[in-house]
């Protein structure tokens, strides 16, 4: 039996909000403040220093600025509106990038305000056998491993592991939690965090930071951008849209002869301010240019790698690159601890099982009444399993005030009550009957088989004795055992869906557990994962993701000690606990600030649901560029060609009105699709070919359709235009 102290009921607290207690900006939408302090961003971002990382729009600033020089030497209304959108459309991409970084921003803000310039109390010559000798310094000025003591009141200095102590902590400040926690030296809980408050007792911590590196520094730096590398899917992806530039340059250079030589040979055809002897406009080219190119996902790219890990952030989990979020997209094998992430972590009462001639209401009694004084969580559950299957009513300690409480202890493995000449107890099956023997009974044969049963289903069963002792002496004692107790863990509810889920989209789940291989299995089959691996020691889970890996799967877990260290660093994506040690910390690339490893399933969902936001604005970018060509090339060349008449389904009222309604509807489709980049594709598992299906139905055909829709109610708008004839 679990020693722990039963939790108390914890009252309703209302939805969490991350980080000092401000709200998260809602994904998807833009506040009006926050797009006012994101417009000087976007504006900065038109210098060349910066918007070259960007290629397709470079090329749109470069269009934009030789067509203002070209307007500027001959001017008109076409000319000049031209430009403006040109202008808007490479202000419109820098805005959604800006608005991504300025909810970091907001994020980082409030980080900043917990780094107070605290005044730090270093210990020179500090051992354990040498309380050592106190000075005052300021915290920055810590170096990695200085010791420092902490006492009520006081802020953590920096980063570090608690050597001696253990205190009360006030973690507000990371994780947005009002509870405190307890840490303390030794273990898997001995890690602090600078800026935290310690609320009670004294600890000395060693510092494990280096100046300007600490926890919050690498959050500040992170959430801000200024850390963000593109990961190799957006650098590929780049790749791609450069080539597509490219491409797209060379062909539109091509139709300047083609447009002189079709100019010459039909001389009846009227010049425009789009075509004349001289070839199309320098103006249309580099319109038509920006048009062609996939300006809206180079436009929306770096937004929707910053919002992936926004959304991270938002549900308290701190990505060390965006290259991490992406590895979850992709992830093939989750390694699951079994308690707290499969199960609820505290086994609870499932069953009464009495032995011949012994009812079910006499067991459930007994074991109610040698549970009251159980303040374990499973000394809990049999008290509210006995109301609940059996209607009997909770009785307190308090109301017994003649009995005599027997507590649970690791020598003798059991708890009870003596009461009314009887003696009650509960325990492990082998410490309850070495009890009743010593106390003269006799163990009924069909116990062993409960027992054994039970373990082998992967329950923990408890019997449950009784002596009573008679008024005449030590001849009518009588010394029985009444039934067992079936503890078991309990699956988390939704959990079986949850991994079916998994399933459909072709990741392979796996338990990892401490227990027996019965016990694994029988959990493992409630649970519905596809394997596990029982009686787990940290060289199993190193040695099981090698394997994994080495068969070319990505493998996603968490951990929170030292010992799990080298599997955080090895697995692609490595959930590390906030309540862990420094070791397991520095080794993931993910630190989860709530310390919830059942949370790993919903950042391989953030992961996927970012790779297919990408896909899906990626298809919708490329079909604009195709809807896009064939209305405008027929309404430039429709006067040359007569039969490009058959596909000019739009009827666009000039040449140059295509033009600009066809710039306009490309600036605006950006603005359009930020609140989608910010707030991701929706997100259903299923497996890649449906949702590649499903992609390309909807983005890939709403990409076709809507330009054709979109520039033609400009057209109709554009068209009163002095200029547009």
């Amino acid at each position: 039996m679990a020693t722990s102290t039963a939790p108390k009921a914890q009252p309703i607290r209302p939805p969490r909000q991350p980080h000092g207690g401000h709200a998260p900006v809602r994904a998807g939408l833009i506040d009006p403040a926050m797009l006012a302090k994101a417009l000087p961003d976007a504006f900065r971002k038109f210098d060349p220093r910066t918007l070259w990382r960007n290629p397709v729009m470079f090329v749109v600033e470069i269009g934009a600025l030789w067509s203002t020089v070209l307007t500027a030497r001959d001017s008109s209304w076409f000319g000049w509106l031209v430009v403006f959108w040109l202008w808007l459309t490479v202000l419109f991409g820098n805005l959604a990038e800006a608005v991504a970084e300025g909810r970091g921003k907001a994020q980082a803000d409030t980080l900043r305000k917990t780094k107070a310039d605290t005044i730090a109390r270093r210990l020179r010559g500090w051992s354990p056998d040498n309380p050592g000798t106190e000075e005052d310094v300021r915290a920055p000025e810590l170096q990695k491993g200085d010791i420092v003591v902490v006492e009520t009141g006081e802020t953590i200095p920096g980063d570090g592991d608690i050597v001696e102590g253990i205190a009360s902590v006030n973690e507000s400040a990371i994780t947005g939690e009002s509870a405190p926690v307890i840490r303390e030296s030794g273990g898997d809980r001995s890690a602090v965090t600078g800026g935290t408050t310690v609320l009670s007792d004294r600890i000395v911590v060693r510092i494990t930071q280096e100046p300007g590196k600490s926890f919050i520094d690498r959050m500040i730096a992170l959430v801000e951008g200024a850390n963000r590398q593109k990961t190799p899917n957006e650098i590929a992806l780049n790749i791609l849209l450069a080539a597509l530039t490219i491409i797209f340059l060379f062909a539109v250079a091509t139709l300047q002869p083609l447009a002189i030589y079709s100019k010459i040979s039909n001389p009846g055809v009227d010049d425009s301010s789009a075509l004349t002897n001289n070839g199309v406009a320098g103006i249309v080219l580099v319109a038509l240019l920006v048009c062609l190119i996939p300006t809206t996902i180079g436009a929306l790219l770096s937004a929707i790698g910053i919002a992936g890990i926004d959304r991270l952030i938002q549900r308290n989990v701190l990505a060390m690159s965006g290259r991490a979020v992406e590895a979850a997209g992709d992830v093939d094998t989750l390694l699951l601890d079994k308690t707290g992430t499969i199960t609820l972590g505290n086994r609870e009462a499932s069953e009464f099982i009495p032995v011949q001639g012994v009812t079910p209401e006499e067991l459930a009694d007994a074991a109610q009444l040698s549970s009251l004084a159980d303040e374990t969580p499973e000394g809990r559950s049999i008290v509210v399993y006995a109301k609940q299957a059996f209607g009997l009513r909770e009785r307190s300690p308090g109301e017994l005030n003649h009995a005599q409480w027997i507590e649970f202890t690791a020598t003798t493995r059991m708890s009870g009550v003596d009461l009314d000449g009887r003696q009650l107890r509960k325990g492990a099956a082998n410490s309850v009957t070495n009890w009743i023997r010593e106390q003269g009974g006799t163990i009924p044969t069909g116990l062993g088989d409960i027992v054994d049963g039970i373990s082998a289903a992967g329950g923990t069963p408890l019997v449950v004795g009784v002596v009573n002792n008679g008024n005449d002496g030590a001849a009518a004692k009588k010394a029985d055992v009444l039934g067992v107790i079936h503890l078991k863990d309990i699956v988390k509810h939704g959990m079986r869906d949850r991994f079916d889920e998994m399933r459909k989209m072709g990741i392979r789940t796996v338990m990892i557990t401490g227990d027996n291989p019965l016990t694994a299995k029988a959990i493992a089959d409630e649970a519905g994962v596809d394997d596990f691996l029982a009686e787990a020691t940290p060289e199993d889970k190193l040695a099981l993701i090698k394997r994994e890996q080495e068969g070319g799967r990505l493998v996603a877990m968490t951990g929170d000690g030292t010992n799990d260290a080298p599997a955080l660093a090895q697995a692609d994506v490595g959930v590390a606990m906030n309540s862990g040690t420094s070791a397991a910390k520095e080794a993931g690339n993910m630190v989860d600030l709530d310390s919830d490893p059942t949370k790993l399933i919903e950042i391989v969902e953030i992961g996927k649901q970012l790779l297919i936001t990408r896909g899906a604005l990626s298809t919708f970018s490329i079909a604009n560029d195709i809807a896009k060509y064939f209305a405008i090339i027929p309404a430039m060349f429709v006067g040359l060609f007569p039969g490009l008449g058959l596909i000019n389904v739009m009827r666009l009222h000039s040449p140059q009105s295509a033009i600009l309604s066809a710039v306009i509807f490309n600036a605006l489709v950006i603005i359009a699709l930020i609140p989608l980049a910010l707030r991701g594709v929706q997100y259903t598992p299923s497996s890649a070919s449906k949702l590649l299906s499903r992609n390309l139905y909807i983005y890939g055909l709403g990409g076709v359709v809507a330009p054709f829709i979109g520039i033609k109610l400009i057209d109709l708008l554009v068209q009163f235009i002095p200029g547009m004839g």
